[in-house]
């Protein structure tokens, strides 16, 4: 397993955002421990952690911002938003109310962070599915309406955690292939390791946001906006 002192091809930053209490830091630390943090609290500001993984046969450091949920905090978080390359937008399939929000965090993401960001719309906490407030069809239907990749993870079982960061990671890759993302851009979110980019016609291989196997947490959907 990569950790986060690798040798690394590409370096993304990455943001974990949506409301207070939908287990955004367990996600993180299930990604980055592959444990689940029982006794997490809430973020104060922002938290941080990396890890090098396999992308497409590339190596990607992955920089990731935790960002806090809580409305007191969200002039320091904001601003952690810039030069984005990729979010994971988070929300709490027993609340309806963290899934409400959600149009709020996707307009800060979109207006802040990098104009082409890769957002992967995460519904957490899939375990819970007795207490669940959102249904699967109902975010389905939203992450197409909004062009957002989406699937459903567990923090607390690992239950599609990794995917959820590999396929922002591999929609990024697209992104740059396609030439949608640029990264000689200042605040792309973007930087290449000394030799690692050759030219724009070197491919970075193919794989935008799909992926193969059992998602259990429903589709990943490429949208034609």
């Amino acid at each position: 397993m990569a950790s986060s002192t690798d040798p690394y091809e590409y370096l993304f930053k990455f943001l974990i955002i949506g409301s207070a209490g939908t287990g955004k830091s367990c996600l993180l630390h299930q990604f980055l421990e592959r444990k689940f943090k029982a006794d997490s609290s809430h973020t104060i500001g922002v938290e941080f952690g990396s890890k090098v993984i396999d992308v497409n046969g590339r190596t990607v450091k992955l920089q990731i911002w935790d960002t806090a949920g809580q409305e007191r905090f969200k002039s320091v978080t904001r601003s952690y938003y810039r030069g984005a390359a990729g979010a994971l937008l988070v929300y709490d399939v027993t609340s309806r109310d963290s899934y409400n929000a959600l149009s709020n965090w996707l307009s800060d993401a979109r207006s802040l962070a990098s104009p082409n960001i890769a957002i992967v719309m995460i519904g957490n906490k899939r375990d819970l599915d007795a207490d669940r407030e959102v249904t699967l069809m109902e975010a389905s239907q939203f992450a197409q309406q909004n062009c957002l990749l989406f699937l459903e993870t567990s923090a607390k079982t690992g239950e599609n955690v990794e995917d959820a960061f590999g396929h922002c990671a591999r929609a990024i890759l697209s992104k740059i292939e396609s030439g949608e993302v640029d990264p000689e851009r200042l605040g792309s979110g973007v930087q290449f390791t000394a030799g690692s980019f050759s030219g724009r016609s070197r491919s970075l291989g193919g794989g935008g946001g799909g992926g193969t196997g059992d998602h259990g947490g429903g589709p990943l959907d490429n949208c034609q906006c």
